[in-house]
């Protein structure tokens, strides 16, 4: 098999991969959980692109203020319907960085945490698109969908789908900064304690209950 040659990828990506090698355990309260979002410029993850990401770091289920990542990046797609949302020109004052760079600050802080969004499968869709653009393989963290916990509070079985809006209300959770990624992040950060507190209730809760299963294996 001297043929053979396993493909070769950038050290920041090895780097990512080797912060798995060692075991995580199912005790949320020892396990590093970041919570992240993207501002886009659709909701297709295969033509549209990544504007910014809002990640916050919570360890031992308290919100980590001082660990945090906020990047913009450079647009080139651009899509003006969608300014009066996240509010994001062209032509900004933020500093922005390229795609690749934007995905080495992202793998560098994350690490093998768990990662944490609403409605996550999107989320985490946009970054393996920009992953694939790069030559790379997709995310190998785990995924917990605050929308899915929720259905698993059983607070309302009436709908299939929470919006943030809708959650932040229902748990008394200021709005501030929604519609940037930051903000989002932080918005969905204080969702996740407060669901996490209503199923924890007189129990432990291993992390594999928070992980939502589909056909394919883990989110």
């Amino acid at each position: 098999m001297g043929w053979f040659k396993s493909k070769s990828y950038p050290d920041y990506w090895n780097a990512y991969v080797d912060s798995f090698k060692t075991k995580q355990g199912e005790d949320i309260q020892q396990i590093r959980f970041v919570v992240f979002d993207t501002e886009t410029t659709g909701l297709d993850p295969s033509i549209d692109r990544i504007l910014s990401i809002g990640c916050i770091g919570i360890f031992n289920m308290r919100i980590r203020v001082n660990d945090q990542l906020e990047c913009y990046l450079e647009q080139e797609k651009f899509n003006k319907e969608t300014v009066k949302i996240h509010g994001l020109l062209k032509a900004g004052a933020f500093e922005k960085v390229n795609e690749e760079e934007a995905l080495q600050h992202f793998l560098q802080y994350i690490k093998d945490s768990v990662l944490v969004a609403h409605h996550a499968g999107f989320d985490v869709a946009m970054i393996n698109q920009a992953l694939k653009r790069k030559g790379l393989p997709k995310l190998k963290n785990k995924v917990v969908d605050t929308g899915y916990l929720f259905q698993k509070t059983e607070l309302d079985t009436s709908r299939d789908h929470y919006g943030l809006d809708d959650l932040a209300k229902r748990f008394s959770i200021p709005m501030h900064d929604r519609h940037t990624a930051s903000g989002d992040a932080y918005i969905t950060a204080l969702l996740f304690l407060k669901i996490i507190h209503v199923l924890g209730q007189n129990r432990k809760i291993p992390l594999s209950e928070l992980i939502k299963r589909n056909r394919e294996g883990l989110l």
